[in-house]
């Protein structure tokens, strides 16, 4: 699957290709939402929830950048 396929999914048809191809690798927490992060092919992939809700707000997928950021272990640890 490639990051142009995936975006074209609707949210429940995302969530099945993660369910499928994704490789989970972390998550971030903060106050306003938690995301876990999930490895397909060539692309990343984060599942953002709204903590108050506890509902999926959204897929974010990319491939590179700054979104990638908050998940380095010195975020973790600094």
């Amino acid at each position: 699957m490639t990051l142009y396929e995936f975006n074209r999914l609707n949210m429940m048809d995302g969530m099945k290709a993660i369910n499928q191809f994704g490789t989970f690798l972390d998550n971030y927490i903060d106050d306003k939402e938690r995301c876990n992060l999930y490895a397909i092919d060539m692309f990343f992939v984060e599942v953002v929830y709204n903590p108050k809700q506890n509902k999926i707000e959204e897929l974010r997928a990319f491939k590179y950048g700054h979104k990638l950021d908050r998940y380095s272990n010195l975020n973790h640890f600094g």
